[in-house]
């Protein structure tokens, strides 16, 4: 039977480490849309600047993400447009949980 859902926990998915301190998890993707999960140390910061070809959005479950010079704490929801940029960044730690729009483009 198919099914119109896919599930999975987040202790399941494989954890990379993007650079030192900065882990992520690839969550399920779809043709339309791909999610992530990515945990920061203290004192972190996204190894280079993130650049956007669709929309990508992400909601703070822990800590506080600092964009620029903006502070996100937990429960703050982000999105950036298509074709922003940005290089997260954060003093205290941070787990955000994202998505990023492949509408328009090639998945």
């Amino acid at each position: 039977m198919e099914t119109d859902r896919q599930a999975l926990h987040i202790d399941d998915v494989e954890a990379l480490e993007v650079a030192p301190g900065i882990i992520r998890r690839r969550l399920t993707a779809t043709g339309l849309a791909r999610g992530w999960l990515i945990d920061f140390a203290p004192g972190t910061q996204w190894p280079e600047v993130d650049v956007h070809e669709g929309e990508e959005r992400y909601y703070v479950l822990s800590g506080e993400v600092i964009e620029g010079d903006t502070r996100y704490v937990a429960g703050s929801y982000v999105v950036f447009a298509a074709g922003s940029r940005h290089q997260p960044r954060t003093e205290t730690g941070a787990r955000m949980l994202g998505i990023s729009l492949l509408v328009g483009q090639e998945g």
